[in-house]
């Protein structure tokens, strides 16, 4: 079986992957992309997997442009953070999905299911009407938070998106948003005013200066006082969690 995977944070694809090999030894990792673009690219190039898992929310949008663009035939199951009510959406149209943070048995437990439809005209796919219900029930979710962000440089105006934001970093009274080629815009919210108006799936305040994008975060080590040092796309040095935000930063990550 060759399975493709759609998940942005580096973290989870980790352990996901490792779940398939353990759940399904003869499993064949075909693919795994973090954006819509290089998801839609690799699904045009190569064929069709026999089992796809889905995050919502990627790198450059939600997913579920990806299937407006691209046709998917293929079973599809969804690991998602959202909470359970708007997963009916997914339980309605025989959707399979597993809630994050998710175990060993729970994921043992989709793949049981997709063993006994593999192959039998009884597999759910994601229509144009499956997707259009999708988009409809999650649309308030995507609109609650910021999308984007106004910023005035050079004597132009320029719009950010958020998910093109790797970090937000408070210097000398100015919060600057930092993307992954590393480029550095100041925008005039505060770093508490962000807090407020950032989805909190994606990202978290790590100490009082800092703001991570949960898909910007490549690697986490041990660092003084029981503290975590965390590498990030487009930043030369690490940023440290305080010793207030430390659990709750470790707790997030495995509920994300």
């Amino acid at each position: 079986m060759r399975v493709f995977i759609l998940e942005d944070e580096a973290l989870a694809a980790q352990r996901l992957m490792e779940f398939i090999q353990i759940a399904y030894p003869e499993a064949q990792i075909a693919g795994w992309e973090k954006t819509i673009r290089q998801g839609l690219l690799w699904l045009q190039q190569n064929e069709e997997p026999d089992l796809l898992f889905s995050d919502i929310e990627l790198l450059d949008g939600n997913v579920f442009r990806l299937y407006e663009a691209h046709r998917v035939n293929c079973p599809v199951i969804f690991t998602t953070a959202y909470d359970q009510f708007l997963l009916q959406a997914f339980q309605v149209n025989g959707i399979a999905y597993l809630l994050k943070p998710y175990d060993l048995e729970q994921f043992k437990q989709a793949i049981a299911k997709y063993n006994r439809l593999f192959g039998t005209p009884g597999v759910p796919v994601i229509t144009e009407a499956v997707l259009m219900q999708l988009k409809q029930a999650f649309q308030p979710a995507f609109a609650q938070y910021k999308q984007r962000f106004t910023v005035r440089m050079g004597g132009g105006i320029y719009l950010l998106n958020t998910e093109d934001i790797q970090y937000f970093t408070a210097e000398d009274k100015v919060v600057l948003a930092c993307t992954a080629e590393g480029k550095r815009y100041p925008i005039s919210q505060t770093i508490a005013e962000l807090e407020e108006t950032l989805d909190p799936r994606r990202f978290f305040k790590i100490n009082r200066g800092d703001i991570l994008n949960i898909g910007a975060i490549r690697k986490i080590e041990p660092h003084l006082n029981d503290r975590l040092a965390v590498t990030v796309t487009g930043s030369p040095i690490f940023f440290v969690t305080s010793a207030a935000r430390t659990a709750p930063f470790r707790k997030w990550l495995e509920e994300g």
